[in-house]
């Protein structure tokens, strides 16, 4: 039983109220592009049908799998206009149908990957032009105008109008990728897009936008467990508000620091302080010299929340507070790296067993 239900319904199931978007969607587009289509040249002529019956599997790519790049305005307009010319001419150079027709098609997918525009229905659009009978033959190149033209303007025009509706980006623009963790770069997707070597109906934005947000799942799942207060250092080296930049100055020399914390009477974690700025402010206070960004978290942060804070190169380190915003501890990418490195050998070694 669950075999044929994983048949039925296969690995990825399609939630209802997505199906329900999709057909709605294309129910409403073919409406709107037929109606408006015969409206916008008038009349009711064989040179003026409804719709054209490719522009159904247009549809389905438009409002079922908007994101996909064979779904693009680009590819749908470009893609059936190009392989109707296609079709068109073929069909008045080569008599025999037996031929033209796989030769229309050929060409016509050949010509929209090369072109970059890509669309199923347009091998449907090329075929019939061969095999549409005696009135598309005469209609001729005004056919790929009047309706294949019309008709895939018209329903990229519905699939913007829909997609706004219904709050999905049409043309699609890949979401904003979470912040890059330790994982994979830009070079490692397209050497493992090159050796993959077939063609994907996916963006490569899009696909580093998934794998992103899959690493950053893993990690936060792997490192959930594991609070900053568990990993910090306690023993902190903090700058006073009032005291002489000069002073300070030296301070960070004696333990080779670069930057440390500024904290006031209170222990109040209120801002950084770093070498140049202390340098250019040398005869003023610190207070002078003060970079109010720094990053705070509790101890009973999660080291996962610190993932893409300490590995988008601004910052180095994360003051640790307690409900007072006191000072308690820090944590810094050397911290982190030796705490996700021991969760790793962990991770890897419960997996072997």
């Amino acid at each position: 039983m669950t075999s044929l239900h994983a048949f039925v319904r296969g690995k990825s199931p399609i939630r209802p109220v997505d199906a329900l978007r999709g057909g709605a969607g294309a129910l409403l587009g073919l409406l709107f592009a037929g109606l408006l289509g015969r409206f916008a040249v008038g009349g009711g002529d064989w040179l003026h049908p409804l719709l054209v019956a490719p522009i159904g599997a247009s549809a389905v790519l438009v409002f079922a799998v908007p994101a996909s790049p064979l779904a693009q305005p680009r590819s749908v307009l470009g893609g059936n206009i190009v392989s109707a010319f296609i079709g068109i001419t073929v069909a008045m150079l080569v008599p025999q149908t037996l031929v033209a027709a796989p030769l229309a098609v050929g060409l016509a997918i050949g010509t929209m990957m090369l072109l970059g525009c890509l669309h199923p229905p347009g091998g449907a659009v090329a075929l019939i032009c061969v095999i549409g009978g005696p009135k598309v033959a005469e209609a001729g190149y005004l056919f790929a105008l009047n309706p294949v033209a019309v008709d895939s303007l018209l329903l990229t025009a519905a699939g913007m109008a829909w997609g706004r509706i219904t709050g999905h980006s049409y043309p699609h623009r890949a979401p904003a990728p979470p912040p890059r963790a330790v994982g994979y770069s830009a070079v490692d997707l397209d050497a493992a897009l090159a050796r993959y070597g077939e063609l994907l109906d996916v963006s490569r934005d899009d696909l580093d936008a998934l794998f992103r947000q899959v690493e950053l799942s893993a990690a936060q799942r792997l490192h959930a467990q594991i609070l900053c207060g568990q990993v910090m250092t306690r023993d902190v080296i903090s700058l006073h508000h009032d005291q002489t930049g000069e002073s300070a100055l030296a301070y960070l020399r004696e333990h080779d620091l670069r930057a440390a914390p500024v904290v006031d009477a209170d222990n109040r974690v209120i801002g950084m302080a770093r070498r140049a700025e202390l340098q250019t402010n040398r005869h003023r206070t610190v207070e002078a010299a003060l970079d109010p960004f720094v990053h705070k978290v509790m101890e009973t942060t999660p080291i996962a929340a610190l993932l893409p804070i300490l590995s988008s190169g601004h910052t180095h380190e994360a003051m640790v507070v307690d409900g007072e915003r006191r000072l308690i501890g820090v944590i810094t990418q050397t911290d982190l790296l030796a705490v996700l490195y021991r969760a790793h050998v962990v991770e890897a070694v419960v997996a072997a067993e």
